[in-house]
């Protein structure tokens, strides 16, 4: 008898791509599998004008509402960009029972059509407005290019590729409007899966820009008793891609970082050995801290453990602290 996995994700096209991803490793690991595909229209697909902190960050926004349904037994699994997963709090009664082999995990740069980067380095950047919701990214464009406007700009990537296209401005979430935008930063990952990655001008280098915490791995969550849904998604974990998110995640666990908090991490595993760096920013300034270490692979936890503490050590907390809601600071 063939076992039905119903497995929840947002309607976005990059979620479904990686959900169908999923589905087709299921198909092989598993071959008697049927899965079904339930499409989510979640807080934060819904509403592209706020900041995501209004929703509860990218948990409340793109997360909570699929997590629920796992919980009230209407899904055996959900898919979940692991970035978008939060990483400072318990998840009573679920688990990620598999992480896919991880994307190229860096940002990029995409400009409108038009533009070259050999403009935006002829101008230095004066006159250019960038685009993006992260504050990550803010934090460190701010960094590498002071002339440049950062602007807000949400939606899917096939979306803000229109919008930057089209030259749409961003509505705020005041009402007003801003941009158009000239460029935009967004995960190479996430250009790949909706078929545009011909149309990066620039690769930022890890060194350069450290990813968010888990970006480009997709994780597959399921309820910690339902064991039979566990071994199934276990046949398609990749144990590489699941060390390296342990260790970031623990990080951010650490820090208590949260939505709002430019907080970045990667971690590089090789030969049994994990180089792990991680960093904290402050939007207001030019702060800037940065830990790296290396340890063992198979201890990925105690790693991101004496990382995170370090980063506090360093002076981390101050900046987390600052760019908290003043009701939450």
């Amino acid at each position: 008898m063939a076992f039905r996995l119903r497995i929840g994700t947002r309607k976005s096209v990059m979620a479904l791509a990686q959900t169908t991803e999923i589905a087709r490793r299921l198909a092989i690991t598993v071959p008697d599998i049927e899965v079904e595909i339930v499409k989510f229209d979640t807080t934060g697909d819904l509403d592209q004008t706020s900041k995501l902190l209004s929703h509860g960050g990218k948990g409340g926004a793109f997360v909570a509402q699929i997590r629920n349904a796992v919980r009230e037994g209407r899904l055996q699994a959900a898919m979940h960009s692991l970035k978008d997963m939060p990483g400072n709090e318990d998840t009573p009664g679920l688990v990620i029972g598999a992480t896919l082999s991880r994307d190229p995990p860096g940002d990029v740069l995409v400009l409108r059509q038009g533009l070259s980067l050999a403009d935006l380095r002829r101008s230095a950047g004066r006159g250019f407005r960038i685009g993006t919701n992260a504050v990550r990214r803010v934090a460190y464009v701010r960094r590498l290019f002071p002339e440049i406007e950062v602007i807000h700009f949400r939606g899917a990537a096939d979306t803000r590729m229109r919008k930057l296209d089209n030259g749409e401005p961003q509505r705020l979430p005041d009402g007003g409007l801003t941009g158009p935008a000239d460029g935009l930063i967004m995960a190479r990952s996430g250009l790949e899966r909706v078929g545009l990655a011909q149309r990066i001008v620039y690769e930022f280098p890890v060194g350069e820009m450290l990813p968010a915490i888990g970006q480009g791995i997709v994780a597959v969550e399921c309820a910690a008793a339902d064991w039979q849904t566990r071994q199934i998604l276990a046949t398609i974990n990749d144990d590489i891609a699941r060390c390296a998110a342990e260790a970031e995640r623990e990080v951010l666990w650490i820090l208590n970082g949260h939505c709002n908090s430019p907080v970045a991490g990667h971690a590089v595993i090789e030969n049994g050995r994990m180089d792990l760096r991680a960093a904290v920013l402050d939007l207001a300034s030019d702060a800037l801290i940065e830990v790296a270490r290396r340890g063992a692979a198979d201890r990925p936890r105690e790693l991101g453990r004496a990382v995170g503490l370090e980063l506090l050590a360093n002076g981390a907390a101050r900046l987390i602290k600052a760019s908290r809601p003043r009701d939450e600071a």
